[in-house]
């Protein structure tokens, strides 16, 4: 039978890592790379794999990599640890490695618990992304943030949800807020970007007609309209950002 590797990148993530890696127990390899956390998901992650990394944060889509050098097997499943596989996925995917698939990589629906509740809605579900995939025809990106796979192949798609558990209440969020518009201006900035008075006026107004209106989101309550205004404040900063890093330049 075809084995599978597992991925995933951590940094204080002792509230999630056991789910999460309680979710892919089945799987053939764990590999967990550890971004110096300082509480106690390293030794909740050595309960289940002996492939435990602590390393200094080298950027996520680098960390996933270097993740990748650590496999042993073909076919790789990266997670993040807020994300949950259902068993009804695990089996799928299990049939899909073993069976003769001409595919390179499959996308998986995202089912995010935002708040307290599914978000069904807003352009976030089925939201598909990239997760597994063959060692031999993808790699990791080198976005800042938000990073994915480029795919030297056809794409399959897997029919399971995959769970993420994204932000449990708006102090979360607002956490990682912060961080991510500074990666994202630094990267836009990197490419060369130039800012323009229309990327802070209408880029996020258009941001939340698409969200709350055109995906419907006003379809999932208060928080469709918190995720529409949250998102539009976020591309906001994320160029407002950039502004201030050709400032400094």
């Amino acid at each position: 039978m075809t084995k599978l590797s597992v991925i995933v990148i951590t940094k204080n993530e002792a509230h999630n890592i056991q789910e999460c890696l309680t979710s892919v127990q089945w799987a053939d390899e764990i590999i967990v790379v550890d971004a110096e956390s300082k509480d106690d998901t390293v030794s909740q992650a050595k309960q289940f794999t002996k492939k435990v990394f602590v390393k200094p944060w080298i950027g996520f889509a680098e960390a996933k990599q270097f993740g990748m050098t650590q496999s042993v097997h073909d076919w790789i499943l990266w997670l993040d640890a807020d994300e949950r596989v259902v068993p009804e996925l695990a089996v799928e995917i299990q049939k899909i490695i073993s069976s003769e698939t001409k595919h390179a990589a499959f996308t998986v629906a995202r089912r995010a618990y935002f708040l307290g509740k599914w978000i069904k809605h807003s352009g976030w579900y089925p939201g598909r992304v990239a997760r597994l995939f063959h060692r031999n025809r993808a790699k990791f990106n080198l976005a800042s943030v938000h990073e994915g796979l480029e795919i030297h192949g056809s794409l399959g798609e897997l029919q399971n949800d995959l769970l993420h558990f994204t932000d449990p209440n708006l102090f979360h969020y607002f956490a990682k807020f912060n961080r991510y518009t500074s990666l994202a201006g630094k990267e836009l900035f990197d490419k060369k970007k130039k800012f323009k008075r229309s990327d802070i006026f209408i880029r996020p107004v258009w941001v939340f007609k698409k969200m709350y209106l055109l995906k419907l989101g006003f379809l999932d309550g208060i928080r469709g309209l918190l995720l529409a205004l949250l998102s539009s404040a976020y591309v906001f900063t994320k160029y407002a950002k950039l502004w201030e890093q050709e400032r400094k330049q």
